[in-house]
């Protein structure tokens, strides 16, 4: 068995034992703040398979979805643009910096105060929060490119345009692909956080009113739902990485073995 495939085995193996030691641990509990895993099961299947997965989940995987993207394409083109022209870094880097320090979460409520309550308010804290790991990783992905592949460039007398994205992107694209890796775990992050803060729709809001309604198995399968949905979008994503990345892990592996 070679590693990848034990890897693998591993990583679907982990969560298997988990759920079956949690299903046999609280088949017998009377704890109200702890029901059974068959108890939750049951009302994940009811909640979000069929009552709430048109009006709450994918208006959720919808916000989320319209966040990050306008987070990856504005991070991939500010990052361009401030990593190539000087005067643009000298005056953004300090704001960056600024912004970076400031958890993502801690945006939602001005948001909220700024735009009110909607989906324009959480697609905007979704995009803004998950524009900066992008960003960062484009700039430091762009000037780490050597300068013995610019003089290359150079040489066959490409046209601006043809170093932008024969050169510069594929040389970047493992450190961008990074930071949009970060980007899309923020913007899940920022997701729940703007829907419990500001809205009577969507997974963390219905999740929330479980809480404080006292529906504990409710509020468990909400829980259980986001983490199937959060690994499920970064399973998928990695998937695409490795897909769109092939010819740079392939190098890797040879570069290793040789």
């Amino acid at each position: 068995m070679n590693s990848i495939a034990r890897n693998w085995l591993i990583g679907a193996g982990t969560p298997i034992v988990l759920i079956v030691a949690w299903w046999l641990l609280s088949e017998n509990s009377t704890d109200p703040f702890f029901p059974p895993l068959r108890t939750i099961l049951l009302r994940f299947q009811e909640l979000w398979l069929f009552d709430h997965f048109q009006s709450d989940v994918l208006l959720s995987l919808g916000n989320l979805f319209l966040g990050f993207v306008i987070a990856a394409v504005a991070g991939v083109a500010i990052g361009f643009v401030t990593a190539l022209v000087a005067p643009v870094r000298w005056l953004i880097d300090p704001l960056i910096h600024f912004l970076r320090g400031i958890p993502p979460v801690a945006l939602v409520p001005i948001f909220i105060s700024l735009i009110g309550f909607g989906t324009q308010m959480r697609v905007t804290s979704i995009a803004l929060a998950a524009l900066f790991p992008t960003m960062i990783a484009t700039v430091d992905g762009i000037r780490g490119v050597g300068n013995d592949l610019m003089d290359v460039a150079r040489v066959y007398r490409l046209t601006r345009k043809e170093r932008v994205l024969n050169v510069l992107l594929p040389a970047a694209a493992p450190q961008i692909f990074s930071g949009l890796q970060v980007s899309l775990q923020v913007a899940f992050i920022v997701m729940i956080a703007s829907e419990m803060l500001g809205s009577s729709q969507g997974i963390g809001a219905m999740t929330l009113l479980a809480q404080q309604s006292f529906m504990t198995a409710d509020m468990w399968a909400g829980i259980l739902l986001l983490g199937v949905i959060g690994f499920l979008v970064n399973l998928l994503f990695s998937l695409l990485k490795r897909r769109v990345l092939a010819w740079y892990i392939g190098s890797r592996r040879m570069a290793r073995a040789a």
